[in-house]
């Protein structure tokens, strides 16, 4: 397989929004079609999520303008993964931070502290099996100390219990590239690869 990774830029937009579009996500509903929207750099107040649509348009609006960072895999110049990949810090306002991350430590006591963080997998069903999140997260890795920062952080799921459920990847994937667990908070474990 020829596997490419790319960073998402504004100019990969459409790219973007196709694959979330073609891609069957979680239930496979429209209801349920996220376009990652939820894990950005924007706060989520006055946002309208309530329709796959809507969640398309903010997508478009949130690509454009770097709210959501990532990568992109392409086999064949067709995206095939997707990894939801912001700074920490920048991350507090969004809704997801707000329903899912109230536990996790924002690291106020380490000032200077740049983390990375790891929100979210998504991978075609096809492809799925084929180390296609691992390529991501190490590329999330080798960009993210080039970028200076400190640690890339990630938020398993203490068991895994299928792919839907545990979008934010598996333990095993994190521990393969040296990341260790810190702490836990309810069904999750925070988990740290440090770079310097």
């Amino acid at each position: 397989m020829n596997i490419e990774i790319r960073k998402l830029t504004p100019e990969l937009v459409e790219d973007y929004v196709h694959f979330f579009d073609t891609t069957p996500h979680s239930t496979n509903k429209d209801e349920h079609r996220c376009y990652c929207v939820c894990w950005c750099n924007d706060n989520y107040k006055n946002k309208d999520f309530s329709t796959a649509e809507k969640r398309r348009d903010i997508a478009i609006e949130y690509v454009k303008g770097n709210n959501i960072q990532g990568y992109l895999a392409y086999c064949d110049n067709k995206v095939i993964g997707w990894c939801n990949a912001n700074t920490k810090s920048d991350c507090f306002e969004c809704i997801s931070w707000h329903m899912f991350m109230k536990s996790v430590d924002k690291d106020e006591s380490s000032p200077g502290i740049k983390v990375k963080s790891v929100f979210c997998f998504a991978i075609a069903p096809e492809m799925r099996g084929k180390g296609i999140a691992e390529l991501l997260l190490r590329r999330v890795c080798e960009d993210a100390k080039k970028d200076g920062f400190d640690y890339v952080e990630a938020y398993p799921n203490k068991e895994f219990i299928n792919t839907e459920e545990d979008f934010m990847g598996p333990v095993k994937l994190y521990e393969k590239l040296g990341f260790v667990i810190c702490y836990e908070f309810d069904n999750k474990y925070v988990m740290r690869k440090k770079l310097k």
